[in-house]
């Protein structure tokens, strides 16, 4: 950071147009990027990106000039050529895909460099380091008027290469979807499993083309990879999927571009900078798929479980009492709360079982010893009448020792609910005991 910054000093037209120039490259890669990572292909788009360097030199080594068009038609054909030879090498000669990836865009990027460089050096204006790296930040520097207005000419193409995007994904996308999840089943329907593939390989050509005179090859990969495996931590669904790798193309553009005004630094560096820390965050904190989240998941899990073999320990307890002291009241069975930590599993695990249950009001605490409460036995009698059905179902359907049939019912009965209890009742007409002869309580 410079002790000179202030938010008072910045141009807002350069400001705004740079970001613009961002997340509208950025928002075309993350939709074509969210396929990618649903086929998992996602290297092919950084092959594709890092391939094109030497389409962009025989495009200019043959025409003599650095004008846009052949500039993107060479691009896109040797982007095409390296999902070809990727497929070609793959199929043909049986070379892994990730392999054949590999050997294929690192030998036209390294070709392109080469060819870059002995350009540069002969006083053409075709600099390695802006291909690469990109100057995104001088995106205006090129500008033209259009109403009055002065605009940056890379505008045009970005915006054309969005538009086309979405138009793409709208036209295809029953047949994007199938054959990204199941691409025999698109086959079998008649649908072009190679076709939709070299489709969307074009277009990914097409909008790496376009963003990579602007915003560089290094910005280029980050966008069509990482908003679309973020987005698909944060979703299960494809449509959601694509807004949510938009989105986080367009934060990543605002975001990137202030903290490399702040930080004094590379602005389409720094945009992947924040793009590797959203996805740092959705690996962290997405409802389902985050680290955290599935950690918060399974503690729940793993409480609810043994605190329902307490009470169930707890119901049998009172059970015993009822069978050794007949009309004894049932509140005066009760397991030591040292007991009742034990089967909990003891440890941390097993304090904040017991908590739970407190706070929950299915036991009570007296004398250091834990007994259920009205709400807690109607859960305990619900939880051991789902262990005894299934006792006896396996008793009924198989041929297992009665020492076999404990562990097994133990482990599922935390996952029936009332329907199956029902289910399981009807299909055994209603069995009054389990098979080692103990009561199966009423529902």
């Amino acid at each position: 950071m410079t002790s000179e910054f202030s938010f008072a000093d910045i141009d807002w037209n350069q400001a705004v147009w740079t970001i613009a120039a961002a997340a509208l490259s950025g928002s075309a890669c993350a939709l074509l990027g969210c396929y990618l990572v649903l086929r998992r292909m996602s290297l092919l788009g950084d092959a594709i990106s890092h391939a094109i360097l030497p389409g962009i030199a025989v495009a200019f080594w043959y025409g003599g000039t650095t004008a846009a068009l052949p500039m993107f038609l060479g691009a896109v054909a040797v982007g095409l050529l390296t999902a070809v030879l990727t497929e070609t090498l793959r199929s043909a000669a049986g070379v892994a895909e990730d392999a054949a990836m590999g050997v294929v865009f690192t030998s036209l990027f390294a070709l392109g460099v080469v060819m870059i460089a002995r350009l540069s050096a002969g006083q053409v204006d075709l600099d390695p380091d802006c291909v690469l790296y990109g100057r995104i930040e001088f995106v205006l520097n090129n500008s033209m008027i259009w109403r009055g207005y002065e605009i940056p000419v890379a505008m045009l193409p970005l915006s054309a290469t969005l538009a086309a995007t979405a138009l793409f994904v709208a036209l295809c996308w029953k047949e994007l979807k199938i054959a990204s999840f199941d691409p025999a089943l698109a086959t079998a329907m008649g649908l072009s499993a190679g076709v939709v593939h070299y489709l969307l390989m074009g277009m990914v050509a097409v909008a790496s083309v376009a963003a990579f005179d602007s915003i560089g090859s290094v910005i280029v990969v980050a966008m069509l990879i990482v908003p679309g495996a973020a987005a698909h931590l944060l979703t299960d669904r494809l449509g959601p999927m694509l807004a949510w790798a938009a989105a986080i193309a367009c934060v990543s553009a605002v975001l990137g571009y202030f903290a490399a005004l702040y930080y004094n630094t590379v602005v389409a560096g720094m945009m992947a900078v924040v793009l590797g820390a959203e996805f740092a965050l959705a690996a962290l904190l997405a409802p389902r798929h985050g680290l955290i989240s599935r950690a918060w998941h399974q503690l729940n899990l793993t409480l609810r479980i043994v605190s329902e073999d307490v009470i169930a320990a707890l119901y049998r307890a009172e059970e015993t009492s009822a069978a050794l002291a007949p009309g004894a009241p049932q509140r005066d069975a009760g397991i030591a709360w040292a007991a009742c930590s034990r089967l909990a599993g003891g440890g941390l695990t097993g304090w904040l079982a017991l908590r739970r249950l407190l706070a929950c009001g299915d036991v009570e605490a007296e004398n250091r010893s834990l007994r259920l409460t009205e709400q807690g036995r109607h859960a305990a009698q619900s939880l051991v009448r789902s262990h005894r059905l299934w006792e006896a179902y396996l008793g009924e359907h198989f041929n297992l020792p009665l020492d076999h049939l404990h562990e097994p019912a133990e482990r599922v009965e935390h996952y029936i609910g009332p329907k199956l209890q029902e289910r399981l009742a009807s299909e055994l007409a209603r069995p009054g005991v389990d098979p080692h002869g103990k009561e199966i309580p009423p529902s």
